[in-house]
């Protein structure tokens, strides 16, 4: 069941790691990987990451990348957003300080940025131009009233 475009943004906005996925070039499967991220509903994905990394040499390889995000308790939902990549090779602190307050406690991030925050950062940008997405909350509301009416 898939979610409206604002269903879907909502829940993308929503702090999760995300799993950042690109495809290979070398006959492998597509690099899956963990990671942080921050959306606004209507704008751009950015993921921080480190120039070099394999990360980077296949993102800017295939010029895009996908990503997936899920709730993990029920009821189980999904959101995958793929697009055009487009990068700045020299973020600020100011450029990823919203990636790390997402994931850290206040007192946390800008110790955590100043640590991480190194000449080899990236800041990767993803356009949304395709989404899937899927919520099973009136499946799992059938189902726990089929499961009530049978005892």
């Amino acid at each position: 069941m898939p979610m409206t475009v604002e269903a879907r943004e909502r829940f993308l906005a929503e702090p999760r790691v995300g799993t950042f996925v690109v495809a290979r070039d070398d006959g492998r499967a597509p690099l899956a990987v963990p990671v942080w991220y921050d959306y606004s509903p209507g704008g751009n994905v950015r993921v921080w990451m480190e120039c070099g990394t394999l990360k980077d040499r296949l993102v800017r390889a295939a010029g895009r990348f996908s990503l997936s995000v899920q709730a993990e308790d029920r009821p189980y939902r999904y959101v995958t957003v793929e697009g055009p990549a487009h990068w700045n090779d020299a973020p600020t602190a100011e450029d990823v300080t919203p990636i790390a307050a997402r994931y850290l406690q206040e007192a946390e991030v800008a110790v955590y940025v100043q640590r991480t925050l190194g000449p080899t950062a990236m800041l990767v940008h993803l356009q949304p131009e395709h989404w899937l997405s899927s919520d099973l909350s009136e499946a799992f509301e059938e189902l726990e009233a089929a499961v009530a009416a049978a005892t």
